[in-house]
This record gives structure tokens, sequence and C-alpha cells, in this order.
């Protein structure tokens, strides 16, 4: 499994453009972005090199994380994949790129698509003096214009994106993004129930074109949970002192709730139930909510079945069981 935290490369390559970088300045910044994005807004206020890096410092750890524990469930479920190229949509500063090189050493063709210049500047100011990743291609453009131009890919990865979209353009890139998949496409968006829904809107379309999910689901149905109930992940990551003082915070870790799926061309021939939430660990029984084939069920498990008990015990929320 990969780990969760920042490669030291990367953490390295940050660091080295911190030096002279206001701290109070650059926490004002990323608390702007923050509250566009959660507001619906775009990367349109990331104008500047200041504005990118702020950035960087405030979200790439928590996206980064998010981005690793999606592609961790995958390998999960297929240990074989081993993809060759990857295409990373609405990249940023490269995050989720970053995540799949860490991921997939069999990866040597690597596109990056976006259409933030200060963006993309620092992710190729980051990947310079890095040994794998100073050759990537990274297209300027609009997602959905460049697509139609790119190369498919074996893996393709859309992270926290499509909600900066109208319901018409996600179905068009949804769309878009499958047509040049050759293999798998991971879809990764904020924990909330907002979030949850563009993951299952994207889902649904997809499977109806012929997609199957690897991840977290363990089946093709419709999603079984009923509102105001939603599926979402939480990825816990150790933070930095330049992240702490960005986040103007003192706790030393942050717990990035996301929600996602993993699409493939090809189906999955067993698929695990999936742990929906933390589970409840009494005297007597576990008791687990979990998502299986034949939909959502808590599975309550007695002390006194021994092994299965101290199995149940090491389930956590995210797990495929």
């Amino acid at each position: 499994m990969t780990s969760p935290d920042l490669p030291a490369e990367l953490r390295a390559a940050l660091n080295a453009r911190l030096e002279g970088l206001s701290r109070s300045d650059a926490a004002s910044r990323a608390a702007v972005i923050s509250q566009t994005y959660r507001e619906g807004g775009g990367s349109g206020t990331i104008k500047s090199e200041t504005d990118a890096l702020a950035y960087a410092l405030a979200r790439m750890p928590a996206t980064y994380a998010a981005v690793v524990a999606s592609l961790n469930a995958l390998t999960e479920i297929r240990p074989d994949f081993a993809p060759a190229s990857l295409l990373d949509v609405g990249a940023g500063p490269g995050t989720a790129t970053w995540a799949a090189s860490e991921t997939f050493s069999s990866l040597q063709r690597l596109t990056l698509l976006d259409a933030n210049s200060a963006l993309r500047t620092l992710a190729q100011e980051l990947f310079r003096d890095s040994a794998r990743l100073n050759d990537v291609s990274y297209l300027l453009g609009q997602a959905g214009a460049l697509l139609a131009q790119a190369e498919p890919a074996d893996l393709i990865v859309a992270s926290y994106m499509i909600g900066e979209l109208s319901d018409a353009e996600r179905a068009a890139l949804a769309e878009a993004l499958w047509s040049k998949t050759t293999d798998t496409l991971l879809v990764v968006e904020p924990g909330t129930p907002a979030g949850y829904a563009r993951i299952i809107a994207l889902r649904a379309r997809l499977i109806a074109a012929g997609a199957h999910v690897v991840a977290p689901c363990p089946h093709d149905a419709a999603c079984p949970l009923v509102a105001p109930d939603w599926c979402h992940f939480s990825q816990r990551l150790q933070r930095s002192r330049a992240h702490k003082q960005v986040k103007g915070v003192d706790v030393p870790f942050e717990d990035e709730r996301f929600a996602y799926v993993a699409l493939s061309r090809a189906k999955v021939a067993a698929r695990p139930s999936r742990v929906l939430a933390q589970p409840d660990v009494g005297k007597v029984e576990i008791a687990a909510k979990l998502c299986t084939a034949d939909g959502v069920v808590v599975a309550k498990i007695p002390r006194r079945a021994k092994a299965d008990y101290a199995a149940a015990r090491r389930w956590r929320w995210g797990d495929a069981v």
C-alpha cells in the first residue's frame, strides 16, 4: 500500500520554494481559495505563483492522501493492474500524477491537462528535480477540448475537478473521459453529500455505457444508500509545519473526507464487501455497516466467534472485507 503522506521528493521540492514566502500571506490567500472552492467556484482565483504555492501547501497533502487511498483500494481489488500510461485531467499542481507515480512503477507515459497556467507552472517546477516525472507532458487548456486531442490512456484520473462543472458539462466530460479510457477511470470528489451525488451520477452514466465498478462498490447495481446517508471515506494524513502554518492550526494531523469510484472496461470476478463506517466494537459483539453484493447490511460478529471477532476488530472504515 502506498503511504498517504507526500513523498519525500515532493516535500523537498515544495520546501525549496518556501524560502521568502510569508506564511501569513500564504494563509490568507489559501483561505480565499478554499472559500471559493467550498462555494462551488473553480481555480480562477489562483492567478500568481504565490497563489499556486499557497493552494499547494493548503490542499495538496489532503488531495494526495485521498487519491492514494482510492488507488490503494483499486490495487487491493486488482493487484495485477500495471498501467503504462496515465492521463491526469484537471491536474492542478500535479497531485494525482505524483500519487499514481508512487503507486504504479509501470507508468511510462504521463500526460496532464488543466486550464490554470499558474498551477501548471508550479507543477512543472515540482517535477523538475524528479527522476521519474521530469519528462511528463502538461497541456494547458479546457479539459473537454484537450481530451478530444489526447491519446487514450490505461489509467485516467479526474480528482476534485468535476464539481467545477455544470450538470451538462459533467455529463459530457464523463463520456469524454470514458472514451479515452483503455482500462480504468478513477474519479475522486470531496466527501460531502454533493460530492457523492456527482460520483453517483457519473457512475450510473458510465455503467450504462458498459463500465464495471472496481471500487468501492462490490456491485454494478444502483447505490443502495438512502438520503440523508451518503457513501464517503476518510484518510488521515500528517501535517508538516508549513501545512499547519498555512491552515492556521496546531493539530499535527488532518482527516480528509472523500468520495470516489474506480471504473474498469473489464468486469472484476470477485469484489469484497466494503466497510461504510467505523465499526462499533462492543463487549458482546462488533457491529459493522457493510455494502455487500446484496445491498447494505449491518453485520454483527459475536465475541464467542473468536476468530471472526478478532478479524473484525481490525476492520476500518473504507476497508474491503
